[in-house]
């Protein structure tokens, strides 16, 4: 595979990537809200990419079966209408022993029961969806917040050096500015946000709305992965940290077969219906079984940094308004026992 190849698949990412640090970008969330919108955000998209890119794991499927159906059209049906496994085949042993080719291949009766695998052609439009849903918080609160921390902190970047009384130029991007510069903005953050508590506090119900939300959409990633997978995901990390056995399947064979049955049903020369029992490597399935056991990992300690975040802010939101009452209180004392006394 060649480089270039490479970089054009991942190119489309290069807006979302940044190596250096702007001097004037200002953080307007913390640490936290970062990964979701950032850090998941990549993960999903570069998920998304290498599960649609050919030129990664070659052909998504690959079909063998003795008829005189074109590969390609049994290989499409397949892709499209589901495989399956046969669940009294998913025997470690029976494999280990050469009893069965593959996992859960084998002959099967009518009634015996198997599992559908339905989910593989849909893996790159839902990771893409959960994506987005990553980044719109961050959509939201950048739209409530408005550039109003960029306009007050503007130019403030070299203020501890300002120790003339005129501005000096370090290059064409940033400059010094002199005290009166300095002190007529640190009048304005004053005015800004302690003269206006009022009007800053349904800003910052916002923030700590959009982080909320961010705790309540990792969550329901969880289990929405879960349902996609057919339930399968919730316990794929413990499944996974469990030490093998030679007796007991590999959940991610189980989960994410690499070998699959299809059924391809056509009409016959007399006009009976002709059944066609096809086998099929799943190339696609050994991406796949990388990204989720990924995501689960990502997923549940990115869900407790988010809870321990939100924690964070409401503690501090109560203890801050626990402390303008307080200091409104004593100033009212004070300003009692001055009366008193006077």
């Amino acid at each position: 595979m060649a480089p270039g190849t490479v970089i054009a698949a991942f190119s489309v990412l290069k807006d979302h990537v940044k190596f250096k640090v702007n001097q004037n970008s200002i953080a307007i969330d913390n640490i936290v809200f970062r990964l979701h919108y950032r850090a998941t955000f990549l993960l999903l998209l570069v998920a998304s990419i290498l599960v649609t890119s050919r030129q990664f794991i070659g052909e998504h499927i690959r079909c063998i079966a003795d008829t005189g159906v074109p590969s390609k059209v049994i290989e499409t049906f397949c892709f499209f209408m589901s495989t399956y496994t046969v669940v009294k085949h998913l025997n470690a042993t029976a494999v280990q022993e050469g009893e069965l080719p593959h996992p859960g291949i084998g002959p099967a009766a009518k009634n015996d029961p198997v599992i559908h695998h339905a989910y593989y052609q849909w893996v790159p439009f839902i990771l893409f969806f959960q994506a987005i849903l990553f980044y719109l918080p961050h959509y939201l609160w950048r739209k409530t917040e408005g550039g109003r921390l960029s306009m007050l902190v503007s130019g403030l970047h070299m203020a501890s050096l300002s120790l003339n009384e005129t501005e000096i130029k370090v290059n064409d991007n940033m400059k010094v500015p002199s005290k009166k510069e300095r002190d007529e903005k640190i009048q304005q953050i004053r005015i800004g946000f302690i003269n206006r508590l009022h009007l800053n506090r349904p800003w910052a119900y916002s923030l700590t709305l959009c982080e909320i939300m961010n705790f309540i959409n990792v969550i329901m990633q969880i289990y929405l992965t879960d349902w996609f997978l057919g339930g399968a995901f919730l316990g794929l990390g413990q499944a996974i940290s469990e030490p093998p056995s030679m007796e007991k399947m590999n959940p991610l064979d189980i989960i994410f077969p690499k070998v699959t049955k299809c059924i391809f049903h056509k009409y016959g020369p007399s006009g009976d219906i002709q059944k066609h029992d096809a086998l099929c490597v799943m190339a696609l399935n050994i991406v796949n079984e990388k990204i989720y056991t990924v995501l689960w990992f990502w997923f549940v300690v990115l869900a407790v940094l988010t809870g321990l975040g939100l924690v964070w802010r409401i503690l501090t939101m109560v203890l801050h308004a626990r402390l303008l009452n307080f200091i409104s209180t004593y100033f009212s004392i004070v300003s009692m026992l001055r009366f008193v006394a006077l």
